[in-house]
């Protein structure tokens, strides 16, 4: 791949994730400030396993293909390329297929011509097995090293590709590039980094803009502009009513990161420590004195879900003052019955299922982490049973039942009647799901993970 003579290159990222939405008249601006390309993540493990292990989508498609037609309009009016990365939230294959087909229809429906490719990310079980045992795979805190039951046991394994894959579908002229599972940063540093801009401000800007507005003083009002150049970056947000201030900027190395200064991505580290932002007026940053050290040997991340149970989950309202005097007794009390009645009426032991009990309202978010000092006025059980198969944790919640509706305190001398919000009280939730793959893999080449096919039509 060969970089062109270029002094700088002004990245748009419209927000922080296909189908967030934002106003239409950001993108607008962007495009007269002069984008050179548009960037924007599509997936994210911070809603946990269930998307990557049941390789589903967290957004609706109706959201995504609103933003793509605004986005594809203005990259196509602009003669600029579009980067989605982690397609379909988790970068599965399903996902990629799944956003090109959305791409495909408003092509058509829009009357546009341009060349799409879908970089593909996902890895076979038994594809692994060689590098596993070669000693290529190692494990990432706080998971130890990996077993290949561990790998057969996954449902879906994504391998997070750096720029490499991206920027050679660039070179090759995609105009559309849909990537799967992708660090967060790769998507805005591709174009920057095939056009010869220096890998430390690259990254840096890179990472500042992965969630659009949030490194701006007002992160509902859309996404952000940034400029690179041969000595660093400046940033603004697209919405003029909204700032970039050197806090709001150099907070966001904050955001996800084990160290605010070093970020690792698979071709090295970012490194901010000399970095020194600047305000240029009351809405732009400059930051200058960002470096990046390229690592010896190159990495991917693997990432894997497997199915842990089956979930049924049941919620009831207790506004009983009696109760509420001392809910952690009534819960304690709650747990003693219900496993007695599951193992008196079911033959189930602890082994056989699993259950938490929540109450929101009191200490389902923090625990003993932080202490109740009084009574709540109220408060929400939920009840969560994880079993092998779903007939068996309904089982046990329905066991719960009567117990979630009337179960009285120690010293009640009368049946309370707490509250359902619906009925059945009983909600099937499905397949469980845990990470279970936190691993990097050296890498033989940076693109060798990844399969990319380009042109409009659907993989398969």
């Amino acid at each position: 791949m060969t970089s062109d003579n270029v002094e700088s290159v002004s990245i748009m990222v419209p927000s922080g994730m296909l189908g967030a939405g934002f106003p239409e008249e950001t993108i607008t601006r962007g495009i007269a400030l002069g984008a050179d390309v548009i960037a924007v993540d599509g997936g994210s493990t911070d809603s946990g396993p269930h998307y990557l292990g049941a390789s589903k989508p967290k957004t609706t498609a109706a959201a995504v293909s609103r933003d793509l037609r605004l986005l594809l309009r203005a990259a196509a009016g602009a003669g600029i390329p579009l980067i989605v990365g982690s397609c379909g939230t988790s970068g599965t294959d399903d996902g990629v297929d799944w956003v090109a087909g959305i791409v495909a229809d408003l092509l058509a429906e829009e009357g546009l011509s341009m060349k799409v490719a879908r970089i593909y990310s996902e890895q076979r079980a038994a594809d692994l097995k060689n590098p596993l045992e070669a000693g290529r795979i190692r494990p990432l805190p706080p998971l130890g090293d990996l077993d290949v039951a561990t790998l057969e046991d996954c449902t879906h394994i994504v391998a997070m590709m750096g720029h490499e894959p991206i920027a050679e579908a660039l070179s090759s002229g995609a105009q559309v590039v849909l990537a799967g599972r992708a660090t967060d940063t790769a998507n805005a540093a591709a174009y920057a980094l095939l056009k010869g801009m220096p890998a430390g401000p690259t990254w840096h800007a890179a990472k500042i803009v992965e969630c659009g507005g949030q490194c701006t003083t007002n992160p509902r009002t859309g996404g952000v502009f940034a400029t690179i150049d041969r000595t660093g970056f400046t940033i603004e947000p697209l919405d003029e009513s909204a700032a970039c201030t050197p806090i709001s900027v150099a907070a966001h190395m904050l955001y996800e990161t084990a160290n605010p200064f070093q970020m690792r991505e698979p071709d090295g580290t970012l490194d901010v420590r000399d970095a020194v932002y600047t305000a240029l007026d009351e809405r732009r940053v400059r930051v200058e004195g960002s470096l990046f050290h390229h690592a010896e040997q190159h990495t991917i991340k693997l990432e894997g879900a497997r199915i842990t149970g089956y979930e049924t989950m049941s919620f009831s309202a207790i506004r009983d003052p009696l109760i509420l005097a001392d809910i952690e007794g009534w819960a304690s009390l709650m747990h003693a019955v219900l496993t007695h009645r599951v193992e008196q009426t079911l033959g189930l032991t602890g082994e056989d299922y699993a259950y938490d009990l929540r109450l929101y309202g009191y200490n389902a978010v923090l625990g003993d982490l932080d202490p109740s000092t009084e009574p709540p006025r109220e408060v929400g059980v939920m009840l969560l049973v994880r079993a092998a198969d779903q007939a068996l944790a309904t089982a046990v919640a329905k066991v719960a039942n009567p117990l979630m509706l009337h179960l009285p305190a120690q010293d009640m001398d009368y049946l309370p009647s707490l509250a359902f919000p619906g009925s059945p009280a009983e909600v099937e939730r499905g397949a469980a799901y845990e990470f279970v793959l936190n691993h990097a893999v050296d890498s033989l080449t940076p693109t060798a993970m990844f399969r990319t096919e380009m042109g409009e039509k659907h993989h398969g």
